[in-house]
């Protein structure tokens, strides 16, 4: 069993910046592709980031430029720093992981097994 633990999300003026971390423990994580979702209220989730183990990144079209994602294998961390946030970046902010065969899947939430309970980012205008 994997546990998937966020944090770092706040409150952030338009133009601001974050860190998200998350910590994953219970079982080891080689091979797993792990990634951040976001999801506003009243609309779906939606893919945010991924990284492969080997450090190959993958970034959605509306965050290319003013996020970067990162892992640290031996300490099973992941890191999501975001730049330029907009209010349009408001969003609970998942955690995700998972063995991602195809990386034609990264994108799409169904291909993750292993979430976390989500950290709160809130972009002011």
């Amino acid at each position: 069993q994997v546990q998937l633990v966020e944090s770092g999300g706040g409150l952030v003026q338009a133009g601001g910046s974050l860190t998200l971390s998350c910590a994953a423990s219970g079982r080891t994580l080689v091979g797993y592709f792990m990634g951040w979702f976001r999801q506003a209220p009243g609309k779906e989730r939606e893919f945010v980031a991924a990284i492969s183990r080997g450090g190959t990144t993958y970034y959605a079209d509306s965050v290319k430029g003013r996020f970067t994602i990162s892992r640290d294998n031996a300490k099973i961390t992941l890191v999501l720093q975001m730049n330029s946030l907009k209010p349009e970046d408001t969003a609970v902010y998942y955690c995700a992981a998972n063995m991602i065969p195809r990386t034609d899947y990264v994108a799409n939430s169904r291909n993750y097994g292993y979430w976390g309970q989500g950290t709160q980012v809130t972009v002011s205008s």
